[in-house]
């Protein structure tokens, strides 16, 4: 259901942490794949089987060279998650004589952090680190927890709640030093911002396509074949596809969707993050201008261009939600907002658990405008100046009441 108020469409989505529409470009170029050039690119023997493979190997350099890598070193896969359980597993196989020991932090994502439980459960050991205020990791943490057994650092490269990004060079430099593998979930990263697996050090990277206009269910993972090669073990296995790494026929149009989204992510690296940086500081003023008692979550600078996380004291945040029925926002990421529980990285930053229930995730993206932008923020204030006159908590701190035992570590960025 589709109305207009003012020069703006409802519903409106600001939710591009979750998922993002196919961009109609990369859509177009798929199109294709799906009827008239159907070949199996594993079918060598006729054109169809051809014509389906060269688009599969241009797809295939195309996110290599948004990555900075070469196409051989990409592995296709099903998305990010199936990418980041085929680093970590795919590496704690064929590491496991050399030791047992990875580490990784406490804000992954759960395709991450449930990988390493599952790896406990069969002997590993996993150090999870934690985060500052900001969500972010002291690379000396991750010195001082790298042991002699020590075989793969895992680390985000931008985080999918709060958008803050993670000192991924700096990692990579101690990971070659002390001679450890390096794997960055870049799921939220790639597409959004400029990035080179060298300047990173980095030896494998998971990426996503619909995280950055092209399909769900398809993603890549990086490999690194020379300084280090680094060896996996399949965790799938068939007819020996992706030279033996991941074994099942290959989604033609999904990785020629990959493709032209990380080719129209490189024509626009230099104008999209300014524009969404501006249109999230456009938001951020006007609700610190209207609101009082807000808590903006992740760092200050180094976060997602187009991710506002913000927590509003005396609200609950399912309340808000469906307040803003209209707005497409979240109350953590999509993979876990079925569920009741407060958000774990918020937890993992020192928000309590009424603060971590009161905060609504911004993500903003390419289609969005400053009339969008202008229209959330003022139903935002609307409703949180009617949800907070159903406080008395709220009243009783305006009036000057209990404010010191109020729980709340407020700041803004």
């Amino acid at each position: 259901m589709q109305s207009t108020h003012m020069a703006v469409t409802l519903p409106i989505y600001m939710d591009h942490m979750a998922t993002t529409p196919v961009a109609p470009e990369v859509f177009e170029v798929m199109r294709p794949y799906f009827c008239e050039r159907f070949g199996n690119p594993a079918s060598r023997s006729h054109s169809f089987g051809w014509v389906a493979e060269e688009a599969v190997e241009l797809a295939r350099a195309q996110v290599a060279r948004l990555l900075g890598c070469k196409a051989a070193e990409i592995v296709w896969t099903s998305g990010a998650t199936e990418a980041n359980n085929l680093a970590i597993k795919g590496v704690a196989a064929a590491y496991r004589e050399k030791g047992r020991h990875i580490v990784t932090s406490q804000i992954e994502h759960h395709a991450v952090l449930d990988t390493c439980k599952r790896l406990e459960r069969e002997g590993y050991e996993v150090t999870y680190l934690p985060v500052d205020q900001d969500g972010r990791i002291d690379p000396a943490d991750v010195e001082r927890a790298i042991r002699k057994d020590t075989i793969l650092i895992s680390i985000m490269a931008a985080n999918n709640e709060i958008g803050t990004l993670q000192p991924i060079a700096e990692i990579g430099l101690i990971a070659k030093r002390h001679g450890v593998l390096f794997h960055t979930d870049a799921a939220q990263y790639v597409g959004k911002l400029p990035l080179s697996v060298d300047d990173w050090q980095v030896d494998l990277l998971s990426a996503s396509a619909h995280k950055c206009y092209g399909p769900k269910g398809v993603g890549a993972l990086y490999v690194r074949m020379s300084r280090p090669r680094v060896k996996l073990v399949p965790q799938m296995d068939g007819g020996g596809h992706e030279k033996g790494r991941r074994s099942g026929t290959l989604n033609v149009p999904g990785c020629v969707g990959f493709g032209a989204a990380c080719a129209l992510a490189e024509r626009e690296l230099e104008t999209q993050p300014v524009r969404l940086r501006l249109l999230r500081e456009r938001l951020r003023n006007e609700l610190e201008s209207g609101l009082d008692y807000l808590r903006f979550n992740g760092h200050p600078t180094e976060r997602l261009p187009g991710n506002l996380n913000v927590s509003f004291e005396f609200v609950e945040g399912e309340s808000l939600l469906m307040a803003l029925r209209e707005i497409a926002v979240s109350s953590g990421s999509a993979c876990t907002s079925a569920t009741t529980e407060p958000s774990y990285v918020l937890l993992a930053i020192g928000l309590n658990v009424e603060l971590a229930h009161a905060s609504i995730r911004f993500g903003l993206g390419r289609s969005n405008t400053e009339e969008e932008v202008d229209y959330v923020g003022a139903r935002v204030i609307e409703n949180i100046d009617r949800l907070r006159a159903l406080s008395p908590s709220y009243e009783m701190v305006r009036e000057g009441i209990g404010v010191k035992g109020t729980p709340w570590n407020l700041r803004a960025y």
